[in-house]
């Protein structure tokens, strides 16, 4: 197949972008720099030059492909609708990248499970599972939505949601977003630090595996079909732990305040990506796809490590 990635030199993207390439499919990336285009261009992709604000780009590059993923931003909301019109009684394919923020909460590094937080019991989701967002993730859940309601409209249309993703990328960009903002700040205090008690809990992937689900829900998903990604999870105080030992901190780590954190990240990443509860189950990316993760969840992965002399995937984001 002929598919137009959006986020090709990202994260995600282009770890994507590499599994399809290995599975014999033709890729477009979309990049905004002539120097990127090269670069896309010796890693086996066909560049195409623009942005997502070019929306008559856009249009012309999802009615050329034979099937569209997005990989670039979850909550624009433009670049979705533009791309499901021109997909819509096609019955082509069109993958979301969502992310598992959508049901996480503003916990300061409490458990779910606190009766301060006045949430039930267990508070973990799969994809049956009612879903009542925070403000700031409503935008996103609508944006999820639509792409599961085009399915209505003769598009192919799929929505995989991510949870917290480790590992090193398999395209241009090697690196995660939420354990490398935990690395670099303990790098940069020579202080390993969590929020608040760092008793908050994630779901944890593989980029790997991540890259893996891609492929099958391209293969094999249905029309309107909505995915939680996931293999295991993980408390951030074990995290950050993990990560202090990998740096020869003593392994020793230390609380701070959900203040400090979003002086430090911002308000985004300190409250939702590394201060909040996001805890999910993959039934149907396993019932449905045949999905069978293979690489270690999180903290083994952190605990191989630390005891191997190669030290790979946490190593490469130092």
């Amino acid at each position: 197949m002929k598919l137009f990635l959006t986020g090709a030199t990202g994260y995600i993207g282009g770890s994507v972008a590499a599994k399809l390439l290995s599975a014999g499919h033709q890729v477009v990336g979309l990049v905004r720099s002539q120097a990127k285009a090269a670069t896309l261009q010796e890693f086996g992709i066909e560049p195409l030059i623009g942005s997502l604000a070019d929306q008559e780009l856009l249009i012309e590059a999802a009615r050329n492909a034979d099937g569209v993923i997005n990989a670039a931003d979850s909550d624009n909301r433009s670049v979705v609708a533009t791309i499901l019109s021109v997909l819509e009684g096609t019955g082509k394919p069109f993958i979301q990248t969502s992310g598992s923020s959508i049901v996480g909460d503003k916990a300061g590094g409490e458990p779910s499970d606190s009766e301060a937080l006045l949430l039930s019991a267990d508070r973990i989701f799969d994809e049956d599972t009612p879903l009542l967002p925070v403000p700031e993730k409503v935008n996103r859940v609508a944006i999820d939505q639509m792409v599961i309601d085009a399915a209505q409209r003769g598009v192919r249309s799929i929505v995989l949601c991510n949870s917290l993703i480790y590992g090193q990328g398999l395209g241009l960009k090697p690196d995660s977003i939420q354990v490398p903002l935990l690395i670099n700040q303990a790098k940069k205090s020579g202080i390993a630090r969590y929020i608040g008690r760092g008793l908050n809990i994630w779901s944890t992937v593989h980029i790997s595996d991540v890259a893996d689900l891609y492929l099958l829900a391209l293969e094999r998903a249905r029309a309107g079909s909505f995915f939680f990604v996931e293999n295991g999870e993980a408390k951030f105080k074990d995290i950050v732990e993990a990560i202090s030992q990998q740096l020869g901190l003593g392994g020793k780590a230390q609380s701070w305040s959900i203040e400090e954190a979003i002086a430090e990240w911002g308000f985004e990443p300190a409250v939702f990506a590394l201060g909040s509860n996001s805890r999910v189950r993959a039934t149907k990316a396993r019932k449905l796809l045949g999905w069978n993760p293979k690489e270690p969840a999180l903290l083994d992965g952190v605990k191989q490590e630390l005891v191997s002399p190669g030290a790979k995937w946490l190593k490469t984001l130092v």
